[in-house]
């Protein structure tokens, strides 16, 4: 893995770049369509400069090598959609419609190849000690997240369940991470069933509504 060394002021021949930024977001750009494209073993600094329109050693100016610019493309991710998400769960809606939100979001993030880079840095961290132990914190950050949404869903739906709230959260995102290896390894509706399984849960949870809001008298004449 490249262990070039931050330096203090860019390197020569890049004074026209006076825009910091505006380069770092190009670089990261850049390497998030490698990443997706190409995958995690292929990456190379060169290319994703030449990509960006940049002399490599700013890769090594800004990032530091390719360790640390893969866990700077993941984190610009991740910053959008976890806030992304913990609006979502802040809003004041039916679980219902907040599940049905997340399934348009997992549309989103296969568009715009969030997913496919997702499980490429997850294949990457098998095997590599390094990375796994900077991409697992950060994947545990979305079960975290989960955890709040059911902890709200529990307190503000009055259902009791004999299992903590973090099992349930493990129930979820692991589904999700399942979710989301089956489309990066192209396994089809009609044998995995992933549709049919998110619909399956917004069925769930609009019957836990309705018998909620049909008040303690009604539920109790049910069988």
């Amino acid at each position: 893995m490249d262990k070039l060394s931050v330096e203090g002021t860019p390197p020569t021949g890049t004074a026209s770049r006076t825009d910091g930024a505006a380069t770092r977001l190009e670089i990261l750009a850049a390497a998030r369509r490698r990443l997706v494209e190409s995958g995690y073993a292929r990456l190379n600094v060169r290319d994703i400069a030449r990509d960006a329109g940049v002399n490599h050693g700013l890769i090594r100016y800004h990032f530091g090598g390719k360790h640390q610019l893969v866990m700077a493309v993941l984190d610009d991710a991740n910053a959008r959609l976890l806030e992304r998400q913990a609006c979502m769960f802040s809003e004041e809606s039916p679980t219902s419609v907040k599940w049905k939100r997340a399934c348009g979001f997992y549309d989103d993030d296969i568009r715009s190849g969030f997913v496919a880079l997702l499980m490429e840095l997850m294949g990457a961290s098998f095997h590599d000690a390094e990375l796994r132990s900077e991409f697992v914190p950060r994947l545990l950050a979305w079960h975290e997240l989960v955890r709040s949404g059911v902890d709200e869903f529990l307190e503000g739906s009055g259902v009791s369940v004999p299992v903590s709230a973090a099992a349930i959260a493990s129930w979820i995102g692991w589904f999700w991470m399942g979710m989301e290896a089956s489309h990066a390894l192209g396994v089809p509706e009609e044998a995995g069933h992933q549709r049919a399984a998110l619909e399956a849960m917004s069925v769930v949870l609009r019957r836990i509504e309705d018998r909620a809001a049909a008040g303690p008298a009604t539920r109790g004449s049910e069988t």
